[in-house]
């Protein structure tokens, strides 16, 4: 990937991410590599004309590019161009379609959070001490202001790719979910209205 991070400012282009499928395969090539309609299809249980269609759409809006580094006279292979997606919900609130697009993303963030969780608990045996020892959440609650947040995001996101460059080649290491998520809460007695 050539980039870090697609910061999209327009609604149409995270309306076009925002799609079942799509985010699946964009979630698919980052996390694997890149891959033909054929082999996409194959792991997602689609068929090749629909994953082929979605990837062209994909890629028509900035997430995917067909790999220079694989041709394939036969078939396309498509990677993904940046590690994430980012966008202002701010920005993305200014219309209908910016607000059900991020709405839908962080639907599918939390879906995904799930089904790591349930994956993980149903394999828990088949996982050494060590990873069911390291493997969890937490549910911290602490006051903080945006600006910390904001800061807070930047700095363990960084850390995060940091150590999954570190670890690149252990052999022990696997591939790992992390959701970062902050919400302020109304029920914070010390607070007034934001």
């Amino acid at each position: 990937m050539d980039q870090e991070v697609f910061h999209v400012r327009d609604s149409r282009t995270l309306k076009a991410v925002a799609h079942p499928l799509r985010v699946r395969l964009l979630g698919e090539l980052r996390a694997n590599g890149s891959a033909t309609a054929t082999e996409l299809a194959a792991r997602l249980g689609e068929s090749s004309g629909s994953t082929s269609y979605h990837l062209r759409q994909l890629a028509r809006y900035g997430f995917l590019e067909q790999d220079p580094d694989r041709r394939d006279r036969r078939e396309r292979r498509w990677r993904a161009i940046h590690r994430f997606t980012s966008w202002s919900d701010v920005e993305m609130a200014a219309t209908a379609e910016g607000r059900e697009a991020a709405a839908f993303l962080r639907r599918r963030q939390l879906e995904k959070l799930a089904a790591d969780v349930e994956n993980f608990e149903r394999e828990r045996d088949l996982w050494s001490e060590e990873w069911v020892e390291a493997a969890g959440m937490s549910d911290l609650v602490v006051r903080l202001s945006p600006a910390t947040v904001a800061d807070l995001y930047e700095r363990v996101s960084a850390l995060f790719i940091e150590a999954g460059e570190r670890d690149r080649d252990d052999p022990d290491a696997r591939q790992v979910s992390v959701l970062l998520a902050a919400h302020p809460r109304r029920d914070d007695p010390a607070a007034g209205h934001a």
